[in-house]
């Protein structure tokens, strides 16, 4: 499978890979939307609001999407390309006989609401599905978040289970419900 680089789009927005040159705006995305994300997320990395650590993820991050390890997707508006509102990761990439990953997401404050999310995650999705032949995604959200069980029910996901003190999120082990979606029209890929 020969990986090209995403550029996806849709009606409002782009999706891809950051450059270099995307770093200040990954900063001041993060910076912008810590306090709001922070119940959310795992720990921080001490020096993940530098400029210095981003520029050794989005290394990382291209290099892990060569290798199909990966894919790490930022959002941005069409109207305004320059700035990231958003972030959709497809995470610990397992081929052979799984063929699966994991899917993190998150929004900024300021977009909440308006569809952005749910029209990201289904560009992302088909393309995981369609030009990576993946043929799982599993996603897990905290309980008593509402907004990521209804985005994650409108875009497919079924509820499979419930996981006690699953991840450490906001430095507490936290329950987590689990979800997935399949790719029904996964293809078996026969290797020359």
């Amino acid at each position: 499978m020969k990986l090209e680089l995403p550029l996806i789009a849709t009606e409002r927005l782009f999706l891809r890979l950051a450059i270099q040159e995307d770093i200040p705006a990954i900063v001041a995305y993060y910076t912008e939307n810590k306090t709001y994300l922070t119940p959310f997320s795992p720990p921080w990395h001490e020096n993940f609001f530098t400029e210095e650590y981003w520029h050794t993820q989005v290394e990382n991050n291209y290099l892990e999407f060569i290798n199909d390890l990966s894919l790490k997707l930022f959002i941005f508006p069409k109207t305004n390309p320059t700035i990231i509102i958003g972030v959709v990761n497809f995470s610990n990439f397992i081929r052979r006989s799984a063929q699966y990953c994991n899917l993190g997401y998150n929004l900024a404050e300021a977009e909440q609401g308006k569809g952005y999310m749910t029209e990201a995650l289904k560009a992302a999705i088909q393309y995981v599905f369609q030009e990576l032949n993946m043929h799982r995604i599993m996603a897990n959200y905290l309980p008593h978040n509402q907004r990521s069980s209804n985005l994650l029910k409108r875009v497919g996901f079924l509820v499979e289970g419930y996981a006690r003190e699953y991840l450490l999120i906001n430095g507490q082990w936290q329950d987590h419900i689990l979800t997935s979606m399949t790719n029904t029209q996964w293809k078996v890929i026969q290797n020359p």
